[in-house]
């Protein structure tokens, strides 16, 4: 009996991780613009964005598609946990610089059925 739920604890372990679609999507944000500015995922999959501020100013990451916003201090480094996506394009930006700092995220259908 206590092996068995040992292995039924590894196993929560390590499903989480193991839900991720990929390791984390990197960008960066310097003179209010976004780099990459466009990234694929695969849809369907939970996936994590990471966003460096290289700006000499706080920024706010945000997304009304994905559904998060978070404040990102100058030289700050933040996490945001991100889908699972239909397939199609969803847009971020710099909630301070909306018209300078824009970005898109592309969920991928074709990534998602070769996991099949």
């Amino acid at each position: 009996m206590r092996l068995i739920l040992a292995a039924g604890a590894a196993g929560m372990v390590l499903s989480p991780a193991a839900a991720l679609a990929q390791d984390p999507v990197h960008l960066v944000v310097k003179n209010h613009h976004f780099s990459p500015d466009h990234v694929t995922v695969p849809a369907g999959q939970r996936f994590l964005m990471t966003l460096t501020n290289q700006d000499d100013t706080v920024d706010e990451f945000e997304s009304y598609d994905m559904k998060f916003e978070k404040i990102v201090v100058q030289g700050g480094t933040i996490t945001v946990h991100a889908g699972p996506l239909h397939p199609g394009t969803y847009k971020f930006f710099d909630d301070y610089h909306p018209d300078l700092a824009t970005g898109t995220v592309t969920a991928d259908g074709a990534a998602q059925e070769g996991t099949h």
